[in-house]
């Protein structure tokens, strides 16, 4: 059983060689604990309710995840765990919606081991911790998307909906009662606001706005 000094971790990643490296790195502490390591989505509320962690060590991108609820689950149900996002995924969408869901930091997964020791310190002492540069991108980020989307019509928006449901050209002028060549030029109006070339380029901006990590 670990002593009421030891930081219990929970460990979600999927990625073998980076929970091994994750592994070797908290070995040499003498007062921070794995208790547990999941691998799917679906396994780290039960662990947690079971466990009670003070430290969640969570990857962005694994099976059955959606680190925004996940995040506002904790938060809501077990305040006491503190959340560490641990990724390679470091798109400017991501560091903005997880500050926002409530993580005490996020990390790059190519951090030097003491950094890694250093944070989950930090965490488990209540701090919240993001860089000058990180909030700097958050800021931007957000400025750049609340202008871009702010540029579309309430049309245009409905045609990208649509885009990203994966309904075709002629589909979507069925649903929305309008001409293919009007579908045409609210997507070209679009691209253009948002700055990309593709349909799927356009739905990915889509999904990313709304906080999809599905990419």
């Amino acid at each position: 059983m670990p002593s009421q000094t030891t930081i219990t971790v929970l460990v979600a990643n999927d990625h073998p060689l980076i929970l091994a490296g994750i592994r070797s790195i908290l070995s040499k502490t003498a007062d921070i604990k794995i208790i547990a390591e999941v691998q799917d989505g679906v396994e780290i509320t039960p662990k947690i309710e079971e466990l009670h962690p003070r430290v969640l060590l969570l990857d962005l991108i694994m099976p059955n995840l959606n680190p925004v609820e996940m995040e506002r689950w904790v938060r809501e149900n077990h305040p006491e765990t503190a959340t560490l996002v641990l990724t390679a995924h470091d798109k400017d969408v991501y560091l903005v919606t997880m500050i926002e869901a409530g993580v005490e930091g996020y990390l790059d997964e190519k951090l030097q081991a003491e950094q890694l020791i250093s944070s989950i310190r930090r965490a488990a002492r209540g701090e919240i911790f993001f860089d000058k540069e990180q909030l700097d991108r958050a800021r931007r980020w957000k400025e750049e998307v609340r202008k871009r989307w702010e540029s579309l019509t309430d049309r245009e928006e409905e045609v990208l909906h649509w885009v990203a449901e994966g309904l075709d050209n002629k589909s979507i002028a069925r649903r929305l009662s309008i001409s293919v060549n009007t579908v045409e030029k609210h997507l070209k109006n679009t691209y253009a606001k948002l700055g990309v070339v593709s349909r799927i380029e356009a739905a990915h901006r889509w999904l990313e706005k709304g906080t999809d990590f599905r990419t």
